[in-house]
C-alpha cells in the first residue's frame, strides 16, 4: 500500500514537470518570406538601396492584411527571380511579371493585379508640306487625272464638230472657243452639275452627250474614291506613320530589353532585334537613329516619358497585345489562395488603381530602369 502511494506521487511529479516544460516553451518564430523583386519602373524602382514602386506598395498592403513577415531581395531581372523561385531560393517573386504560358509551366501565378499593353515607341516626326501633298502625286491619282483630261478633250472636240454648224452660238466655229465650250459641257456633265449654259441640239451632238453620260456614270465613282483617299491621307498623319500595324515590325530595326516579353513579340513579328540591358539603353538607340522603334510595356514607357519630357517621342497608334501582371510562387504554394483573395479585395476597393495612378503620375526622377 505504501509502495503504491509513493508510485502515484512520483507519476504526479513527472506529469507536472512535463506539463511545466511545455507551458514555458517559447513558440517558434514565424518564418520570414523571401520575396524576390524585379521589373521595370514604375512597378519596381531601386534608388539609394531603397526598393519602391507600384508592385511594392501592393505587396505591402497584402502583407499587412495577411500579417506576413518578409524580406525583399533585389533581383537583376525577372528571369533571374523566376529561376531562383524554381530553385527554392525564393518563396515569392513580385514586380512587373507578365503571366505567360511558358512561365506558367514552371511556376504558379496569383490573380492578375494589372493589365498592361505592349506598345511601340517611335520618333515623333512632324509632317512636312511634301508629305501633305504627296498623296495627290501617286501614280493612281495622276493617271486618273491625265485620262480624264484626254477624255474631256476628245468629247469637247466631238461636240464642237457636231454642233459648230447648227449651234454656233454655243459652240463657235473658232476652234479654241468652240472646243473650250465643248470641254466645259463635258465637264459639267461629268460632275452632274449640269448648268445648262451649253447644250447640244443636233442628233449627233446629243448622242455624243448621251454616251458621255453613260461613261461618266461608270467611271466617276472610282475617280471620286481615288481623290477622296488622297484628301484623307493629305489631312491626316497616316502617311507619315512608320508603324500602323504589328506586321510593320518585320525586317525593321527594333530595340527591346533582353529577356522581356517585348523582345519576344518583336522577334515573333520578324523584327531585326537589338537587345539591350535596360530601357534607357533602348531609348538611346532610338534617339540616335540606330533603330526605328522600342517595344516594351506601355506603363513603363509612359513613365519613362513622364520623367524625361524633353524627349520628342510618341507611341504607335496601336497595341501589339495586352499582358497581365501577377505575383509568382512555387507550384502548390499554400500562400496562393490568400494572395488571390487579398488582390481581389484590393482591386474591388479601388486601392490598386489608386496606387497605380499615384506612381504613373509621379514627378520625381528614378535612379534606375530595368
Amino acid at each position: 500500500m505504501f509502495l503504491k502511494l509513493r508510485l502515484r506521487k512520483i507519476l504526479v511529479l513527472v506529469n507536472v514537470a512535463i506539463a511545466g516544460s511545455f507551458s514555458f516553451q517559447e513558440p517558434a518564430p514565424a518564418q520570414s518570406l523571401r520575396v524576390g523583386v524585379a521589373g521595370s519602373a514604375p512597378f519596381v524602382i531601386v534608388e539609394d538601396s531603397t526598393i519602391k514602386g507600384i508592385s511594392i506598395d501592393i505587396w505591402q498592403d497584402i502583407a499587412q492584411m495577411e500579417n506576413l513577415e518578409y524580406q525583399l531581395i533585389e533581383q537583376k531581372t525577372v528571369s533571374e527571380s523566376l529561376t531562383n523561385l524554381q530553385n527554392g531560393n525564393l518563396d515569392l517573386a513580385i514586380g512587373s511579371i507578365s503571366i505567360t504560358a511558358d512561365r506558367a509551366e514552371e511556376v504558379a501565378f496569383t490573380q492578375a493585379f494589372y493589365l498592361a499593353e505592349i506598345a511601340i515607341l517611335t520618333e515623333n516626326t512632324s509632317t512636312s508640306l511634301w508629305q501633305k501633298i504627296r498623296p495627290f502625286f501617286t501614280i493612281a491619282v495622276l493617271s486618273s487625272i491625265v485620262v480624264l483630261m484626254i477624255l474631256l478633250f476628245i468629247v469637247g472636240n466631238l461636240l464642237w464638230l457636231a454642233e459648230r454648224d447648227r449651234n454656233s452660238e454655243q459652240f463657235p466655229k473658232s476652234y479654241r472657243r468652240g472646243v473650250g465650250n465643248g470641254m466645259w459641257c463635258a465637264l459639267v456633265t461629268l460632275t452632274t452639275v449640269g448648268y445648262g449654259d451649253y447644250t447640244p441640239v443636233t442628233p449627233v451632238g446629243r448622242a455624243i452627250a448621251g454616251i458621255w453620260m453613260i461613261v461618266t456614270m461608270l467611271t466617276a465613282s472610282s475617280l471620286t474614291a481615288g481623290l477622296a483617299t488622297a484628301f484623307t491621307l493629305s489631312f491626316s498623319d497616316i502617311s507619315s506613320e512608320k508603324f500602323t500595324r504589328p506586321e510593320d515590325l518585320q525586317n525593321t530595326a527594333i530595340a527591346a530589353v533582353v529577356d522581356t516579353t517585348g523582345a519576344k513579340w518583336a522577334t515573333d513579328y520578324g523584327a531585326n532585334l537589338r537587345k539591350t540591358k535596360s530601357l534607357q539603353e533602348a531609348v538611346s538607340l532610338l534617339e540616335e537613329g540606330q533603330v526605328e522603334g522600342v517595344v516594351f510595356d506601355k506603363p513603363a514607357l509612359q513613365y519613362y516619358l513622364n520623367q524625361n519630357p524633353e524627349l520628342d517621342l510618341k507611341f504607335a497608334n496601336f497595341k501589339i497585345t495586352i499582358e497581365a501582371y501577377g505575383f509568382a510562387l512555387p507550384p502548390n504554394s499554400p500562400l496562393r489562395q490568400k494572395l488571390n483573395v487579398a488582390i481581389l479585395e484590393l482591386s474591388e476597393s479601388g486601392r490598386i488603381e489608386e496606387i497605380a495612378n499615384i506612381w504613373l503620375n509621379a514627378n520625381f526622377q528614378p535612379g534606375k530602369f530595368e
